[in-house]
């Protein structure tokens, strides 16, 4: 077993880290906004639940829980796929300085695994703008 010997093959690995670690940080900040807009629309059903909107029409408080509900599931799917691609991209850091610590090439599968990581967080942020798109259409309702 290859263990790192000198400063410089250190150096090399924690270089290769810092796109992935900025990525982390970037969907890091990412989830703290999908986590504040699901706790607004939770609030905001709340709301709707308990009254606060007894002046509207049946129909409409109706139509305004559905998009809530619809927008809370958007939201939902959004941080799981973030989520996943944080965690993806936290074991592509470990597996990557694991390998350079033994000394065993890495390239090809932390390159796929940035690519799946990559893919979650497309697909987090094509939920994200599912749900303000949706936002934008019922906006109108009240």
């Amino acid at each position: 077993m290859a263990v790192v010997g000198d400063i410089d093959h250190l150096s090399a690995a924690i270089s290769h880290a810092t796109a992935p670690a900025f990525m982390l940080g970037a969907v890091a900040g990412f989830l703290s906004i999908l986590i504040a807009r699901m706790e607004r629309i939770v609030d905001q059903n709340r709301s709707l639940r308990s009254g606060a909107f007894a002046s509207l029409e049946p129909s409409v408080r109706q139509a305004i829980g559905d998009s809530f509900a619809r927008r809370m599931k958007l939201l939902g799917r959004a941080i799981y796929f973030a989520v996943l691609s944080a965690l993806v991209t936290a074991a592509l850091l470990i597996g990557a300085f694991l390998a350079a610590l033994v000394g065993v090439a890495h390239g090809g599968v932390v390159a796929v695994m940035f690519v799946i990581a990559l893919a979650l967080l497309m697909g987090s942020l094509a939920d994200l703008a599912r749900e303000i798109r949706l936002h934008i259409a019922t906006m109108g309702l009240g």
